[in-house]
């Protein structure tokens, strides 16, 4: 596991609770940011995997 996936997953989990207190309190911009974070960290995570999948491969 590689800096990338660790850092994705903490933004993801960060941005899940960021949506789910959006919902929460009925605040549509806290939602959508938490939404954007969530899959920012999804994201950052594929990078890590492709780093990953490169570096066994070499």
């Amino acid at each position: 596991m590689n800096k990338n996936q660790v850092s994705g997953k903490i933004d993801e989990v960060k941005g899940k609770i960021k949506e789910a207190a959006g919902k929460a309190i009925d605040n549509k911009e806290m939602e959508l940011k938490g939404k954007i974070q969530k899959n920012m960290g999804k994201t950052e995570q594929k990078v890590g995997d492709i780093k990953e999948s490169i570096k066994k491969n070499i």
